[in-house]
């Protein structure tokens, strides 16, 4: 049987793990995905328009891809 592994906690969870070490509602966990949830979705927006500018990409480049035909033929 394989040992169990050891998982280290990052300072972000760490530092999270203390602010909410209180009792909680369901209504303050849900609040609490939600924000989460906008923080990295605003990251990945933000990333996604860098990327989409440093690529010159436009409609056209969208369109392209949507469609291309990348399968490999049967033989």
């Amino acid at each position: 049987m394989a040992a169990p592994q050891s998982t280290k906690l990052n300072a972000v969870q760490l530092h999270l793990l203390k602010m909410f070490a209180r009792p909680m509602d369901e209504q303050d966990l849900a609040a609490i995905k939600s924000l989460l949830s906008n923080y990295y979705a605003q990251k990945v927006d933000a990333e996604s328009e860098k990327l989409w500018d440093e690529k010159g990409m436009s409609q056209q480049t969208i369109d392209d891809l949507l469609n291309t035909h990348l399968r490999i033929p049967y033989k």
